[in-house]
């Protein structure tokens, strides 16, 4: 209190030597907003260099016209708003985009958020309806996310849609040398029509997390019951070595995990049991304003080389045959599973790197970067360099340029593009 004191009067006294200008302290200015709005509006162009020989180009483009350039536009909106009374916060988020290319056009608008919170006491709070969770300390991947759709890793601060839930949570701070401990327990309710791309049949999918901060480190410890998903549990933490080197890391355990497994010549099965998942990663600020994020991820439940290999095999094996005989039947089965072989990052062992440079030699606003994604089992990568500004008032302009490496049957090299090129332009209000 003493130390406010004294720097109201430094202010008051110091306020004749800056001639007539008056000295005001606006409280409002520090209070809540009842409500508030926010969004951003943005426009992305992009063009696609196709590689006519790679293995998802034959799958996806057998039935249409041969191409070797692809060029896209997207435009995407999306709003933010909240209105508080009371103990009640009310929050919803919509996000809508409308994509064209040479090949049709397609658009779709929905609630990536929308939910009310109540705090009836400091560290007590209760949330119903959609809701985005955020576990894990993770940047390109989060295995411990349980409850939440993955990231894509070339873009991992994209907004994300959320699921229905109903959450409590309790937080209380301590002395000594636990600091802060909070439970938050779960149900993210699965039927028709609710959650359907959670899971299927009615369950009340139990889940809860256990945060502290001891140690001067975060730690985590979640969990998901049995339910439209198998029981998976596990925890992550983050310390900062020093002050300006962080370590993170995640582990998760999923029992019963299943895969579609299409073998050489087509045959599908299926494969479950328990799998291990972790992450490991550093971040680190330089002196002169570099951030470096490096982070190994092993995904238990992805497919080996030779899985890849085998998948990758069979569509060129079913492109041919459709070049001879005009028969789709063994291309459409390969479709039918592709959902699992064309995740982002669908293999065992990758490393994400990206380095990115605040205003070098002293251009303000400008951040140029590079992201590699190099998968550790078959060698092919993926590396994106970047240029991104912000010299204008609430204008965000970033372009990239990806390229894709790698053998035939490989993740990067068997991707229907071996280039894209891409524009960015997001204005925030």
């Amino acid at each position: 209190m003493r130390a406010r004191i004294l720097a109201l009067c430094t202010a008051l006294l110091s306020a004749p030597a800056l001639g007539q200008d008056e000295y005001r302290f606006d409280v409002g200015e520090f209070e809540k907003k009842p409500f508030e709005l926010n969004g951003y509006a943005e426009l992305r162009a992009e063009r696609f260099w196709l590689d006519r020989d790679a293995a998802l180009y034959q799958l996806n483009f057998f039935d249409s016209e041969t191409r070797s350039l692809l060029n896209r536009t997207t435009g995407a909106l999306e709003l933010t708003g909240l209105y508080r009374a009371g103990i009640a916060t009310l929050q919803a988020t919509v996000h809508g985009e409308a994509m064209r290319d040479e090949l049709g056009h397609e658009g779709e608008a929905k609630f990536y958020e929308g939910y009310l919170t109540l705090e009836p006491a400091t560290g007590t709070r209760v949330e119903a309806g959609k809701r985005v969770l955020r576990w894990g300390k993770g940047y390109a991947w989060n295995p411990v996310g349980f409850i939440e759709r993955p990231k894509d890793p070339n873009d991992p601060e994209l907004s994300r849609e959320g699921f229905v839930l109903l959450a409590g949570s309790y937080t209380r701070s301590l002395d000594g040398l636990l600091k802060t401990i909070s439970i938050t327990p779960l149900v993210v309710p699965t039927a028709d029509n609710l959650n359907e791309d959670f899971g299927t049949g009615e369950h009340a999918n139990p889940a809860a997390r256990l945060s502290l901060l001891a140690y001067d480190t975060d730690f985590d410890v979640v969990v998901l019951g049995t339910g439209a998903r198998s029981a998976r549990y596990g925890f992550d933490f983050a310390r900062n070595l020093t002050t300006n080197l962080e370590v993170h890391g995640e582990w998760a355990r999923v029992t019963d995990a299943a895969k579609p497994v299409v073998s050489a010549s087509g045959i599908v099965s299926t494969q479950a049991g328990d799998v291990s998942s972790y992450l490991l990663g550093l971040r680190h600020l330089s002196a002169r304003d570099t951030t470096t994020i490096i982070e190994y991820y092993y995904n238990g439940a992805g497919y080996t080389e030779q899985e890849m290999r085998d998948y990758f095999t069979f569509v060129h094996t079913a492109y041919e045959q459709f070049l001879a005989t005009s028969d789709s039947t063994l291309l459409t089965r390969a479709r039918s599973v592709q959902t699992s072989y064309l995740r982002p990052t669908p293999m065992r062992r990758y490393l994400y790197l990206r380095v990115s440079q605040k205003e070098p030699f002293g251009i303000l606003y400008f951040t140029p970067a590079l992201t590699v994604i190099a998968n550790l089992d078959d060698g092919s990568t993926s590396a994106a360099p970047e240029l991104a500004y912000t010299g204008v008032t609430n204008l965000d302009l970033r372009l990239r340029l990806f390229f894709l490496s790698g053998g035939r049957l490989t993740d990067f090299g068997a991707k229907q593009n071996n280039q894209r090129l891409e524009l960015r332009l997001r204005y925030f209000f």
